[in-house]
């Protein structure tokens, strides 16, 4: 199986690995990556199958995927950040991957209530493929144009059948974090309400959110989100 594309900034000497979400790719991090840089840190993204410069797959999984990441992904980082998908991933792949500290940025850990939900989910991710610039614009409103421009990038990029990695997804329940771990929620999270943030937090992890934001939280206010992350870190 080919390799996944791998992008870096920096030659710190921590090492930051970064795993973004359904429908990016690694320029998602554009103004992630280099304010770790800027703290020290050599920061490595992927791009995850069917995303970005990675390559095709006839059929995705999540499963598959998760092992794609641990074999792209250097071992024992200092620190592992994903989004959405990506922090779903990198979940499963930590036990290989055995990062210093963690952080889960809204992470696609819920499970749809039923199956029609689960359909109008995806097919409204689905679309995203056929969006136009103008769509982009109005839709992603309070995004900087720069982060509008890599989403419009990653969108023809992007293959739509990864959501089938999707289908039968039950959720997922993550165990008592074995290293310091952050959750940075989205407000409101629609992947992480209220109540499941609560018994998370009871369970060890430091869950935060960044106010009136919505599911790409690094987008839609970096500055909150760096604060959050820089409190933490």
């Amino acid at each position: 199986m080919a390799q996944l594309h791998i992008e870096q900034w920096g030659d710190g000497d921590r090492t930051a690995v970064l795993v973004h979400g359904i429908t990016a790719d690694t320029n998602s991090w554009w103004r992630t990556a280099p304010e770790l840089v800027r703290q020290g840190y050599r920061v490595i993204a992927v791009d995850l199958p069917g995303h970005g410069r990675s390559p095709r797959w006839e059929a995705y999984g999540l499963d598959a995927m998760t092992d794609a990441i641990a074999e792209a992904l250097p071992e024992r980082p200092d620190l592992a950040l994903g989004h959405s998908l990506g922090a779903l991933l990198l979940a499963g792949a930590l036990d290989r991957l055995r990062p210093r500290r963690v952080v889960h940025v809204d992470p696609a850990w819920a499970a749809p209530p039923d199956e029609a939900t689960a359909k109008v989910m995806t097919d409204a991710l689905r679309v995203q493929k056929d969006w136009s610039e103008e769509r982009i614009q109005a839709s992603l409103a309070r995004w900087e144009p720069r982060a509008r421009e890599h989403k419009s990038t990653a969108l023809r990029r992007w293959d739509p059948a990864t959501l089938d990695a999707f289908d039968g997804f039950g959720g997922y329940d993550p165990p008592a974090p074995k290293v310091p771990s952050l959750i940075v929620l989205a407000d409101p999270s629609h992947n992480v309400p209220p109540p499941w943030a609560r018994k998370l937090s009871e369970r060890g992890f430091t869950v935060r959110a960044v106010p009136d934001t919505g599911h790409v939280v690094h987008n839609e206010d970096f500055a909150g989100f760096w604060a959050v992350l820089q409190e933490w870190l």
